[in-house]
């Protein structure tokens, strides 16, 4: 990847029960970056099947969370010095050959946190679609700067987001409080269209439990929402 020549890019790959899909996503994934899979505590032999030249497997060995694989696998690419740090899911949801569009804004210096932007088309489940659209229209109110998906965790960004926005949350909540800390902070979010794979895979969000805890989140922003951002 000639743009990002100076920069040291690490990917962090969370993953549970993922045997089936780890393999590709991290292939793809470990031909743009070093990479880091972080094995949530998984039965299936996740961690195994995700092995190779290029990749350094981190093993929970109980299941602790996305929130927490996610600290995880950050914390060994800072310490590994990465510059910059890209994470994606194992499910093969976030296609690794999107990574370099997710890069250029932060290789150009135009952003500091750059974040997927789903089309919430039929393809996405419908509850999704519209916590999505919800969490999108907060985010952007909290943060006085346009949030298109603030709930994908395909993403990347600067070492400096990385040290400075350290959440406590141990599920889907971290990536929420993750976003939100990185905007109060005063850092710049920017948004890329980039496709996302649908294919029926199993999902690790509880609905209402997840939902409630990433509202959680939210909600510590209230007065930010009715007031909008300074």
């Amino acid at each position: 990847m000639p743009a990002t020549a100076d920069l040291r890019v690490a990917i962090v790959i969370p993953a549970y029960q993922a045997a089936a899909t780890v393999a590709a996503v991290v292939a793809g994934a470990r031909a743009i970056a070093p990479v880091y899979l972080v094995d949530d505590g998984s039965t299936d032999g996740t961690g195994d099947v995700g092995r190779g030249s290029g990749v350094t497997v981190l093993k929970h060995e109980t299941n602790r969370g996305k929130g927490t694989a996610l600290a995880t696998g950050i914390a060994a690419a800072l310490a590994g010095g990465a510059d910059v740090i890209v994470t994606l899911d194992a499910d093969g949801q976030h296609p690794p050959a999107e990574i370099p569009r997710l890069l250029a804004p932060i290789v150009a210096g135009q952003a500091d946190l750059v974040l997927e932007a789903r089309a919430r088309t039929a393809a996405m489940p419908f509850g999704r679609r519209i916590t999505n659209w919800v969490s999108a229209r907060l985010a952007t109110r909290i943060a006085g700067q346009g949030v298109s998906d603030a709930q994908t965790g395909f993403r990347t960004f600067t070492r400096a987001v990385a040290e400075r926005v350290r959440p406590t949350g141990h599920r889907f909540d971290y990536e929420a409080a993750f976003l939100l800390g990185a905007c109060d902070a005063g850092f710049r979010v920017t948004c890329v269209a980039i496709p996302t794979i649908y294919d029926g895979a199993t999902s690790h969000f509880r609905s209402w439990t997840d939902t409630w805890r990433v509202a959680r989140v939210f909600a510590r922003y209230a007065r930010r929402i009715l007031a909008g951002a300074a």
